[in-house]
């Protein structure tokens, strides 16, 4: 009955979360604006998933949602990475996202078990704020260690602003309190990084 619970509320989590991603726009890598997330107050917080561990349709919507946004993060990162001759600064990026994300998602998963929800939302979830496109994803691969560089960081700016844009709206609406203390991390984290990316472009 608890899947069955956590289910119910996640779609109507991801239908609320979609049409504000809707709203926000979406760019080339299918919806790197992160601006504007608003309506995410009505995700019933308190409508639990699992009373026992304080979780809520909210927290299952951000875990089942960053859980592949995170891994597709990784894959983009062991691209550029395999690229001989790739700028030292975005090989130091690449690995710090790596080693910052690949517990991330190792804790998602645990939190999924624990809280008797499945990892990938009913009916295939929706289109996450910043995720690449396989066309962008192929040209990623394709491109040499120098056009390499500036493609990721460009691809990565749009998708870590997905990902904090997805942070924010767990901050409104979670309960869980891990859930949130991650979601605080990933704000921080990758804002810093976003900078950071922006200037190494500009330099």
């Amino acid at each position: 009955m608890k899947r069955l619970a956590a289910l119910g509320l996640g779609v109507v989590g991801v239908l609320v979360l979609a049409g504000c991603a809707a709203a926000g726009g979406s760019g080339g890598s299918g919806d790197a604006d992160a601006s504007g997330h608003g309506g995410h107050g009505s995700a019933s917080p308190e409508a639990s998933a699992s009373e026992a561990t304080n979780a809520g349709a909210a927290d299952v919507m951000f875990a089942q949602m960053m859980i592949p946004h995170h891994e597709q993060a990784l894959e983009m990162s062991a691209i550029v990475l395999a690229k001989p001759g790739l700028d030292p600064e975005v090989a130091t990026l690449a690995e710090e996202i790596q080693a910052a994300q690949g517990p991330e998602i190792a804790q998602l998963d645990e939190w999924l078990e624990e809280w008797d929800a499945p990892r990938e939302m009913s009916g295939g979830g929706h289109e996450m704020a910043g995720m690449l496109s396989t066309d962008e994803l192929a040209a990623l691969e394709a491109a040499d260690a120098e056009s390499a560089s500036t493609l990721f960081l460009e691809q990565m700016i749009a998708h870590h602003e997905g990902a904090v844009h997805m942070a924010e709206a767990q901050l409104e609406s979670g309960a869980h309190a891990g859930a949130l203390e991650m979601a605080e991390a990933i704000v921080e984290t990758q804002n810093a990084e976003i900078e950071r990316m922006r200037e190494l472009l500009a330099e």
